[in-house]
């Protein structure tokens, strides 16, 4: 079964100090996430309001595509790549093909061009060399409060050592080993779902870059369908890949 990859090439203007809708759309990813939602409304919803005029519900949206666990045949993951001078794009991978034209009906403003869509259906075999970038957020699980119930995740340290470590634990799981690390780059995402100043919430983000070689492609397909790491909602777990060349 195909999954859908979109490209999504945001207004973020020419000049960082006047800032444009699209840049401002940007630095708070559960806004993005809420927008990228919209690309996939339920055929009621669509029924009943083809011109998207009505305000958004999030149940009109949601079934299938939200709040599931990231398959081939369900939901979406999705990722901000910075360019150069400022600009961004944001990577959406997803089980059915979006709907970019509804999603943006009413913010046609926040994109630079049209949204591009293509279908994909890798296939791997072990042995195999691919390039490979992932926004993780990498965090680690501490000793529980109260017995029987998880222990709160806390950031990993932000050192070398111990940001490739936890790369190196997810890629077993995921059916692939590091063949070589290019790039590790620590920050934070910023996510607020309400628009009161200091309600927000920073999140722990590790952007990589590398090579990786093939394992296990059927744990592989597994995890690029499924993202790895936690917080997919907010633009972690996207496995990108392409061929070494």
């Amino acid at each position: 079964m195909s999954m859908f990859i979109s490209c999504l090439l945001v207004d973020t203007g020419a000049n960082v100090d006047r800032p444009r809708p699209g840049r401002l759309w940007l630095r708070n990813v559960y806004r993005v996430h809420q927008r990228l939602c919209m690309g996939f409304p339920t055929a009621v919803r669509f029924g009943a309001d083809a011109d998207f005029l009505l305000p958004f519900k999030p149940d009109d949206f949601g079934p299938g595509h939200v709040r599931v666990p990231r398959t081939r045949q369900a939901g979406f993951l999705f990722r901000v790549d910075p360019l150069q001078r400022g600009r961004a794009v944001i990577l959406v991978q997803s089980a059915d093909e979006p709907d970019w034209g509804y999603a943006f009906r009413n913010a046609g403003h926040l994109l630079a061009a049209d949204p591009a869509v293509r279908a994909w259906d890798p296939s791997f075999a072990a042995g195999e060399r691919w390039r490979f970038r992932l926004r993780a957020n990498a965090v680690r699980r501490i000793a529980p409060v109260e017995p029987g119930r998880d222990g709160p995740r806390v950031p990993v340290p932000p050192t070398e050592e111990r940001l490739r470590e936890w790369l190196v634990r997810r890629a077993s799981r995921a059916g692939f080993g590091l063949e070589a690390l290019e790039a590790m780059v620590p920050g934070y995402v910023y996510m607020s779902k309400s628009v009161m100043r200091g309600s927000g919430l920073r999140l722990r983000s590790v952007l990589y870059e590398g090579t990786l070689r093939i394992v296990d492609p059927g744990a592989l397909s597994s995890a690029l369908a499924s993202g790895i790491g936690p917080a997919k909602a907010f633009g972690f777990g996207l496995l990108s890949i392409a061929p070494v060349r």
